[in-house]
């Protein structure tokens, strides 16, 4: 007895379920990978968060965003993440966060961001630092003296619901310091979009909150001193401030 074989038209109808299908989840798969990304993401800052508060706690401050010391002729860019040689950016050492910090090969890099490097010489990037109201910043000279110190941890009364870390982004990739909107240091508003943060977690960005827990925002403000000039700088809307006023970066209340 001869088994009937498959007609063309079957097996056009056979592989136009299985296209359908396929296309059906493919978009499942890649869901499940964006959402495998946002909790590395989740758990890298957790522990980034945890890193700042252990510092606090051995000396009433948390790590300065960014200052400059002379060492032996050179003058070393002290971020919170590395430090670097100001005249070309060279890798010099971690910067004060990464001793304090678990797992400090990893928890560095956001999985999300796949751009260039924050500062040249830096080996991982993507995630950016509350400047604005947390972490002191000189701009360009030498010594703690130069530093514009941040709120202090005794005086955070509004720990859980003020941002600490993020997943940094403006129009030109990533960026490792985090600016509240409303320029309260004085900073030039370009400076303060180009400061912004990365909505690539479907549309969500998550956020180490000075308390030590971790969150998702889904909703990427504009600022109050929008212009389209200035959210061409940000990359709005895949760009965006945590809130249109300083109240997602003030710990004061």
């Amino acid at each position: 007895m001869r088994r009937r074989a498959f007609t063309i038209i079957e097996l056009i109808v056979v592989m136009g379920i299985i296209s359908v299908l396929f296309g059906l989840l493919l978009p499942a798969l890649a869901g499940v990978k964006v959402a495998s990304r946002q909790l590395l993401c989740q758990s890298n800052l957790r522990q980034m968060g945890l890193a700042a508060q252990r510092y606090a706690m051995l000396w009433d401050t948390y790590p300065a965003a960014i200052r400059y010391e002379q060492v032996e002729g050179e003058i070393h860019a002290v971020a919170w993440d590395w430090v670097t040689k100001f005249a070309d950016g060279e890798l010099v050492s971690p910067g004060p966060l990464w001793d304090m910090t678990d797992n400090p090969d990893r928890a560095m890099q956001c999985p999300g961001y796949f751009g260039p490097s924050n500062y040249d010489g830096d080996p991982f990037t993507g995630y950016n630092y509350n400047t604005s109201y947390i972490g002191g910043e000189a701009v360009n000279q030498i010594g703690w003296e130069a530093l514009r110190k941040g709120v202090p941890p005794h005086a955070c009364r509004r720990a859980d619901r003020c941002a600490i870390f993020g997943c940094g982004g403006y129009s030109g990739g990533a960026n490792k310091f985090m600016r509240a909107p409303l320029s309260p240091n004085g900073w030039p508003l370009a400076q303060i979009y180009a400061g912004g943060q990365a909505f690539h977690y479907n549309g969500a960005t998550n956020v180490a909150y000075i308390d030590g827990h971790v969150g998702a925002v889904s909703q990427p403000c504009k600022g109050e001193h929008a212009t389209e000039e200035l959210l061409n700088m940000l990359g709005y809307p895949d760009n965006g401030f945590l809130s249109d006023d300083d109240s997602a970066y003030d710990p004061r209340g």
